[in-house]
């Protein structure tokens, strides 16, 4: 059998130039059992459309189903939330601040003598026990001067 038809429509094939038409023929030529031994070797390359059939195979509505299983849930982002950066940094400036005016404050802070410190928080007790004292006896004097019962006006009554 004369197979030239064939090998031209392989060469116009290679060279770019085949309409559709003529690449249905070489693939339909290409699919029969009984091709010729020197045009073998071209027959992978217009059968492999054919044998290559895409299946969804056996396990694929179970991949499916996997795949469509409880989706993430959305995290809900609150104000708080949002702000929670912005209280860490108010934080953050407020020990700041508070370290700093304790740096500033002088570390021998009071007497030098504790003896002296005691004579001095003496003595300021006993002024408040006495101010205190002077306080209660004005009160006193302050109700020995109100009128007794007796002396009362009758609208009290």
């Amino acid at each position: 059998m004369d197979y030239k038809y064939i090998e031209q429509l392989l060469e116009r094939y290679w060279q770019g130039e085949t309409t559709l038409q003529e690449e249905t023929i070489l693939k339909t030529f290409f699919s029969q059992p009984d091709i010729p031994e020197d045009l073998r070797k071209y027959s992978a390359l217009f059968t492999y459309e054919a044998e290559k059939t895409e299946g969804l195979g056996d396990d694929f509505d179970a991949r499916m189903l996997e795949m469509t299983g409880e989706a993430p849930k959305a995290k809900t982002v609150t104000l708080t939330s949002r702000l929670m950066p912005l209280f860490k940094a108010a934080a953050i400036v407020a020990i700041v601040l508070t370290l700093g005016n304790a740096a500033q404050a002088p570390w021998n802070y009071g007497w030098e003598d504790p003896k002296e410190a005691y004579a001095k928080f003496h003595q300021q007790k006993v002024d408040s026990v006495n101010a205190l004292g002077t306080i209660q006896a004005e009160n006193v004097a302050d109700s020995a001067k109100t009128t007794t019962p007796a002396e009362q006006p009758a609208y009290y009554e």
